[in-house]
């Protein structure tokens, strides 16, 4: 496999080589798959924990009698202003 790096990125890439903390192009490119694996992984636990937390308000939702906008928004500024006091 071949790579090319726009010169930004391959002066980035020597700079971090010339202050010698990285070995090798190699070394930089493996430790830049792993953090990109590990934010793949982490934005996925987040997407299902946002999907786990939209279920049960959801099923919360198919027990609670429903309120208008204006209860809801005026509910919300009273706790709101509750926090604020104390």
């Amino acid at each position: 496999m071949s790579i090319s790096l726009t010169p930004d990125q391959e002066r980035f890439v020597q700079t971090k080589l010339q202050a010698g903390k990285y070995r090798s192009v190699e070394e930089i490119l493996e430790i830049a798959l792993r953090l990109l694996d590990e934010y793949d992984r982490s934005e996925a636990e987040w997407v299902e924990d946002v999907r786990v937390k939209i279920d049960a308000a959801i099923e919360a939702s198919n027990h609670t009698a429903p309120i208008d906008g204006e209860t809801f928004v005026n509910g919300i500024l009273e706790r709101f202003q509750q926090a604020n006091q104390t």
